[in-house]
């Protein structure tokens, strides 16, 4: 039976000690925060631990907070979030950690840890731009070897950097500097002065 997520953020409270920054519970989910340090060390920890034993690794991927002003994070772009699930317990976990650097993000590799994460960290490193520290094969896996930028970044052109097409003369691929111009679609509203006044026919 289920452990309550109250329970689960007082267990694992206990079992990461300091290395945890901080932990919620919110729609009865456990949300935890730590140290981009502490990142390998906390996953070991998280499968191996007894009474927590997050032996599968479900999904992993980056997020950029850059556009997140409003929620007054004042420093920390690029976080790194995993979700684990404990077969054997029956519980998940959210697991959380901003990068150190937002010019060039990097944290540990968990590879060795859950060997599923091999293409999870390829998807982020090629999305985000973020490195994983002791990935066996980090390259990209979605884009095109000569991709430029990362799409998931806030900052990415909508309409990217370069387009590839078919060229007849050359009989090949080509790619070339985006043509289009970058603009604003405003729709067209049309509002009747007597709209919705069923009185007036």
């Amino acid at each position: 039976m289920p452990v309550t997520p109250e329970v689960l953020l007082s267990r694992l409270e206990d079992a990461l000690g300091d290395k945890l920054v901080s932990g919620r519970v919110a729609l009865g989910e456990v949300t935890i925060e730590v140290r981009p340090e502490d990142w390998h060390d906390v996953a070991v920890q998280l499968r191996d631990e007894p009474g927590l034993r997050f032996d599968e690794l479900i999904d992993l991927s980056g997020v950029d907070y850059s556009a997140y002003a409003e929620t007054g994070r004042a420093e920390g772009r690029y976080a790194v979030v995993m979700h684990l699930l404990s077969v054997a317990r029956n519980h998940r976990v959210r697991v959380r950690a901003f990068c150190a650097d937002d010019e060039m993000p990097v944290i540990a590799s968990v590879v060795d840890v859950w060997a599923v994460t091999n293409w999870y960290e390829r998807e982020t490193f090629d999305m985000f731009g973020i490195v994983f520290d002791g990935h066996p094969d980090l390259r990209r896996i979605l884009t095109d070897y000569g991709f430029i930028g990362h799409p998931y970044r806030k900052d990415f052109p909508v309409h990217g950097h370069v387009e590839m097409r078919y060229d007849p003369e050359q009989k090949r691929v080509i790619y070339q500097p985006v043509t289009l111009e970058p603009r604003e679609v405003t729709p067209r509203i049309v509002r009747e002065d007597n709209f919705g006044d069923v009185g007036h026919g």
